[in-house]
C-alpha cells in the first residue's frame, strides 16, 4: 500500500502485460473483495447452472443446448456454465462462505451468495439420489465404482469434493465403495481409511460393480474404453456426473445411461 511496492510490482509483470493483460493497483480493501467477489462470482454461475440443469430434467429440455445458447452470449461468455455434482476445493466454498460471514457481521442481507450455497449444498447429494434411484431396493449390499475422488482433475485435492459426499452416502447406504483417482488416493485415504477399495487402474475399480459413477472429469476418462467397462461392470450402468458422454453413442454400445440436464432419449 506505498508507491514503492507499486513501482516495484510494476517493474517485475511488466513483462507479463506487453500483450494487454490488466495490471490494476487499488486499495488493499477493494484487493482482497475483488478476489472474494471472483470466486463468489464464478461459484454463483455454477449454483445457476445446476438449476437450470434440474429445470431442464423437470420439463424435458436438454442443458447441453441450453448452455451453448447462454455462452453465445457475449454478456455471458461461455465458461463455468457446465452443470454438475456441485463445486468444491479449497477457494470457492470458503470464499462464498467468507463472504456470507462478513456480510452478516454488518448486517447486510447476502440472499445470493446464501443461495448459492444452499444450492451446492444440495447438488452435492445427486448423484447418490441418481444412484439410489437407479438401483432402488438392489442398493444395500451393492458394489459401485467411482471414477474420481478430487475436486476437479489435474489436482489431488479432496477438499470440499462432491466425491466425498457421493462416498459418505453410499457407505451410509451399506454399499460396498470401489474407488480410482489419478492423483487423490492418498489423499481420499486419509478420510475413509480402508472402509472403501482403492485401485490404481481405472478398469479394476469397475470389475464386478453395479454401476459405475463418473464425479471427476479427468482427461483419462473422458474417452475411455467402452467395452471394457461394459464387460467389466455387473449390469451395464454409468451415471455421468460430468456429462463427458454422449447420451446416443451409450444407448448404442447397451449401456444404461444417466447423466445430468440432458433429455431422455425415446
Amino acid at each position: 500500500d506505498s508507491e514503492k511496492a507499486e513501482a516495484v510490482l510494476s517493474g517485475l509483470y511488466a513483462p507479463f502485460v506487453r500483450t494487454g493483460n490488466p495490471l490494476m493497483f487499488m486499495d488493499i480493501t477493494s484487493a482482497e473483495l475483488t478476489k472474494y467477489a471472483a470466486n463468489a462470482m464464478l461459484a454463483t454461475r455454477i449454483s445457476f447452472m445446476n438449476q437450470i440443469a434440474e429445470l431442464c430434467e423437470a420439463f424435458g429440455a436438454d442443458v447441453d443446448s441450453v448452455r451453448k445458447g447462454l455462452g453465445s452470449d457475449p454478456r455471458i461468455g461461455k465458461y463455468f456454465l457446465f452443470p454438475g455434482p456441485g463445486y468444491g476445493g479449497s477457494c470457492f466454498p470458503k470464499d462464498v462462505k467468507a463472504l456470507i460471514r462478513a456480510a452478516r457481521a454488518d448486517n447486510i442481507p447476502i440472499e445470493l451468495l446464501t443461495a448459492t450455497e444452499s444450492v451446492n449444498q444440495r447438488q452435492k447429494k445427486k448423484l447418490f439420489e441418481m444412484v439410489r434411484g437407479i438401483l432402488g431396493k438392489r442398493l444395500a449390499g451393492a458394489r459401485v465404482a467411482v471414477w474420481g475422488l478430487a475436486f476437479k482433475a489435474e489436482t489431488d485435492d479432496v477438499r470440499e469434493s462432491a466425491s466425498l459426499e457421493l462416498v459418505d452416502a453410499l457407505l451410509e447406504a451399506r454399499v460396498t465403495v470401489a474407488a480410482h483417482d489419478p492423483a487423490a488416493i492418498e489423499n481420499a485415504r486419509a478420510k475413509f481409511g480402508n472402509r472403501i477399495e482403492y485401485f490404481q487402474d481405472m478398469y479394476a475399480a469397475v470389475e464386478g460393480a453395479e454401476a459405475l459413477v463418473v464425479v471427476t472429469e479427468w482427461r483419462q476418462f473422458r474417452n475411455p474404453d467402452f467395452a471394457r467397462i461394459r464387460a467389466a461392470l455387473q449390469s451395464p450402468t454409468i451415471v455421468d456426473g460430468r456429462n463427458l458422454y454422449d447420451p446416443r453413442r451409450m444407448r448404442e454400445l447397451g449401456f444404461s445411461y444417466h447423466s445430468i440436464g440432458r433429455r431422455p432419449l425415446k
